[in-house]
């Protein structure tokens, strides 16, 4: 969505933004220099125990808040149930996808201006176009993700960042193939950055590193410091993931493997060289991606 914020401050004069955000990921859209401010959600937490006391008065928290803003347009780009429902809370024009193109078909019902989006292509284009037939507009050239916030040199002591863990197992790519990538890009002087979002996979990531210089599983972060350190690198290796796709946004060289899923809708996107390889149930070989390394090195 950030690509389609960008275009929206290009083309919309003097726009006053605001963006509800899981609260877990709040941190992405308070990048973006046009937002305004980040309304937070907790959809993740609250659907464990809705009807407690604690998430009732959340939830009439943020129902209060949605409701003491008059907006001219309320756009919902996810076009799901889940923000259908906040959608509805909320004073202004409501824009959407329409009944073919939307995820969730009924939540287009929750609209009053509703957009015809092609399916089937990328999700930066998909949004880019919804927004610009929201707002009145053609997008054009490349996406601007805003993030420039972000942008440095690599400096004196390069490292690569490898993002070997993914939310499901059959998203993993084999052992012996991660080590192949990590001679490549030690040989190429790289040091190895390793990332990790829980016990089980810094206990995976370090297993993977076990008994090599120069590797590190790095701590657990947030958001904001784990893009600080992708900004540095001088390139990440990846599966698909949301700190995958947020390397190709910061600008770095990016290589992202699919294996349980498909690049068709959510290919890397960003300024710099990069690769999404493999499909859904077609793993990318391991020269493939030694290959892919081989060009962004270059392209770094």
């Amino acid at each position: 969505m950030l690509p389609a914020i960008s275009d929206i401050a290009r083309h919309v004069p003097d726009p006053h933004i605001d963006w509800v955000a899981e609260e877990s990921f709040a941190e992405i859209p308070a990048w973006h220099p046009a937002v305004n401010e980040v309304i937070k959600v907790a959809h993740r937490r609250w659907r464990k125990s809705w009807f407690s006391a604690s998430v009732r008065t959340e939830r009439a928290a943020l129902k209060r808040k949605l409701k003491h803003s008059q907006y001219d347009i309320v756009l919902d780009m996810q076009a799901l149930l889940k923000s259908a429902w906040l959608v509805r809370q909320t004073n202004g024009v409501r824009h959407g996808l329409d009944f073919k193109s939307a995820r969730e078909p009924l939540a287009s019902f929750f609209y009053d201006v509703r957009h015809r989006v092609q399916f089937w292509q990328p999700a930066v284009i998909r949004q880019r176009e919804l927004a610009g037939k929201t707002f009145g507009y053609t997008p054009e050239g490349p996406p601007d993700f805003g993030l420039q916030l972000f942008k440095r040199e690599t400096g004196d002591h390069p490292y690569a960042v490898i993002m070997p863990s993914a939310s499901r197992d059959d998203k993993l790519w084999p052992v012996e193939d991660w080590h192949a990538v990590f001679d490549l890009l030690q040989s190429r002087g790289c040091a190895l950055k390793l990332l990790a979002g829980n016990v089980q996979e810094t206990a995976r990531a370090q297993q993977l590193i076990a008994g090599r210089a120069n590797a590190e599983v790095m701590p657990r972060m947030g958001l904001t410091e784990i893009a600080e350190v992708l900004a540095g690198a001088r390139m990440m290796v990846g599966l698909d993931s949301g700190l995958t796709h947020l390397s190709a946004a910061v600008g770095r060289p990016t290589i992202g493997i699919y294996k349980a899923s498909t690049p068709v809708r959510t290919p890397l996107t960003g300024s710099a060289f990069n690769a999404s390889l493999g499909d859904r149930g077609a793993s990318p070989s391991r020269s493939v991606v030694l290959a892919a390394v081989d060009q962004a090195l270059a392209a770094a």
